[in-house]
């Protein structure tokens, strides 16, 4: 019997029980519509995160104070200090750094914000008049604070969208005063709708002078980080290598590996991000694929239950001149059309699925959440649903072409 006719007759022998088929394929429907889901949205993640993160330009690089962050210890370099003033100041010494063409410092913490009888807790961000354009941030109404107005240590505030309107509501806020803990700052301009850039959502952060903010809100006198602008893309990893060279000649370090200080560009920071997403995406995906073993489980029976129910059908075939081998493939071949039958379903399944899914949540996240299925996914559907028909159907298959012709025959 050759390859084509088996094929015949296993599609023969599953449309005669069409019910029982569509149930057993049931598991890797699922399973296969949850792994294309998965990836899809974890892609779409992976890809806002980045867009995000690139928005900080490729040009920008990011100084941050500690050792890297290793096991227990990830959050030590909050409470380190070893950013100052005397490192900023060294940094912006041309002869250190040439390819550096500005820099802000930064001091990040949350405080209470109230005007008049509204009260909330904001993110405060402390830095230079570099991270409006960092940060792309120039207010749609009034203006940013300039150099002068940092070196002045002025009471001077950029509020975000939300801010603005969960402090003042309709009213107009621009030159009102507001109380950050219990300094007052007088808002001087507002930003528009941004969203999140990079780990900074714009528009619930108000953004005031570094200096203000160190001598008056936080009381320290060290910096959360500093943020360089390098002249250009192509100077980025010579920059990177200037401030760590510079930064341990000032804090004395011979050894690399005792760096207390950290230094990322945005090509690094995506790399990271994209590294945690797809270790993510990938063990998420393999906790639904168990319902791919249990689709699996659930074929090997029903395969076992008809082979058992079919067994004069066997017997004849065999008298007929089938040999163990055809019995062997029509099977098998039964097994492994029910499941890639299962995965296409999955497939469309999951791709109509993730679709909606991004509609929803581009709508409740207020970003551009990107509808992505890859090719890779789809082949891999495709490829796992075909291997679970052909392992779990191996046994079903050979107990059918091991029967002896003359017993499957007397079978009643």
């Amino acid at each position: 019997m050759t390859f084509k006719n088996s094929l015949k007759t296993a599609i023969k022998g599953l449309r005669v029980n069409k019910s029982r088929s569509a149930l057993t394929i049931l598991g890797i429907v699922i399973g296969i519509t949850s792994i294309i889901l998965i990836m899809s949205l974890g892609k779409g993640a992976q890809e806002l995160i980045l867009n995000q993160v690139r928005g900080l330009g490729s040009a920008t690089i990011i100084i941050e104070p500690g050792r890297e962050s290793q096991g227990p210890s990830a959050f030590s370099s909050l409470f380190t200090d070893s950013l100052k003033d005397r490192e900023v100041e060294a940094l912006k010494n041309p002869s250190n750094v040439p390819g550096l063409e500005e820099l802000s410092p930064m001091v990040v913490l949350s405080a209470p914000v109230s005007f008049e009888t509204e009260v909330h807790t904001f993110m405060v961000l402390g830095a230079a008049s570099l991270i409006a354009e960092i940060v792309d941030v120039y207010p749609e109404t009034g203006q940013f604070f300039t150099d002068e107005q940092v070196q002045q240590l002025a009471s001077v505030a950029v509020i975000g969208s939300e801010v603005k309107n969960k402090l003042f509501g309709p009213s107009d806020a621009l030159n009102q005063n507001i109380k950050i803990k219990s300094k007052v700052f007088k808002v001087i301009g507002i930003s528009p709708k941004k969203g999140q850039v990079g780990m900074l959502d714009v528009d619930n952060s108000i953004i005031i002078p570094y200096s203000t903010a160190q001598k008056y809100l936080s009381g320290m006198n060290y910096y959360h980080e500093i943020i360089v602008k390098a002249k250009s893309e192509e100077v980025v990893p010579e920059t990177v290598q200037d401030i760590k060279t510079t930064l341990r000649e000032l804090h004395n370090i011979t050894d690399p590996s005792k760096d207390d200080f950290q230094v990322a560009t945005q090509e690094d920071i995506a790399q990271r991000v994209g590294t945690v997403t797809s270790v993510l995406t990938i063990f998420l995906s393999a906790i639904a694929a168990i319902s791919l073993v249990v689709g699996g489980i659930g074929i090997m029976n029903i395969m076992l239950v008809s082979v058992t129910e079919r067994t004069r059908e066997i017997g004849l075939r065999k008298a007929l001149g089938a040999t163990t081998k055809n019995i062997l493939t029509q099977f098998l071949l039964e097994s492994v059309i029910l499941t890639l039958l299962g995965g296409v379903i999955g497939i469309i399944l999951g791709i109509s699925y993730s679709f909606i899914a991004s509609l929803i949540l581009s709508r409740v996240i207020g970003s551009n959440w990107q509808f992505t299925v890859s090719l890779q996914a789809i082949l891999l559907g495709l490829g796992v649903s075909g291997f679970v028909g052909l392992v779990f159907g191996l046994y079903p298959a050979r107990a059918a072409s091991q029967k002896s012709p003359i017993e499957a025959l007397r079978y009643e």
